[in-house]
């Protein structure tokens, strides 16, 4: 069986991917065709989350083995077909790309192709261009006007707390912030 996945991101409106892998392919292998259709280097400790239909996160298929206890499943890309956890379309899954930052990409298992398998796996459809992988935090400071991040910096007398957003989380120009409602849109 082909899977066919559609990526899109909540940084940049107009870009997507298309990727068609093997039901048996390893999460690495899918995680490799990513990075290859935008672009990016395999230099971050990557990972996936299995999603409810909310987007909300469940099963985390990660880079590396990481230390986890026994009573908890642990999932490793290079080890973990596809098709062992994903088995319906419309399937979500969540990439992480930049672990810094929390910034990934909103799949969607858009097609099951049966009677066909692939080799490798293949983009067959893009636009748009793809989020920097990482944010340069140096720009980042020049652009919001922060210029002292120190150990003072929340107990320093000129904070003031309603200078930031009501999560506290306002960097000033950073992605704009885009609902989960919207991610669907664009499926």
């Amino acid at each position: 069986m082909i899977y066919r996945f559609i990526i899109v991101s909540d940084e940049v409106d107009d870009f997507h991917r298309e990727i068609q892998i093997s039901s048996s392919a390893s999460f690495l292998d899918f995680s490799n065709a990513i990075l290859e259709s935008v672009g990016y280097p395999d230099d971050q400790m990557t990972s996936f989350f299995i999603c409810e239909d909310n987007w909300e996160k469940r099963e985390e298929i990660t880079r590396e083995e990481m230390n986890t206890s026994s009573e908890v499943d642990s999932w490793v890309m290079a080890e973990t077909p596809l098709d062992e956890l994903i088995e319906d379309e419309k399937q979500r899954l969540i990439y992480v790309f930049d672990p810094l930052t929390d910034r990934c990409f909103f799949i969607e298992l858009k097609e099951i192709i049966t009677g066909r398998t692939l080799a490798k796996a293949e983009c067959t459809g893009k636009s748009g261009i793809p989020p920097k992988q990482t944010v340069d935090f140096d720009e980042m400071v020049k652009t919001s006007g922060i210029t002292d991040l120190g150990e003072n910096f929340y107990g320093d007398d000129g904070f003031d707390e309603s200078e930031l957003d009501q999560d506290g989380f306002d960097m000033g120009s950073g992605p704009t912030e885009v609902s989960l409602d919207s991610i669907d849109d664009m499926f």
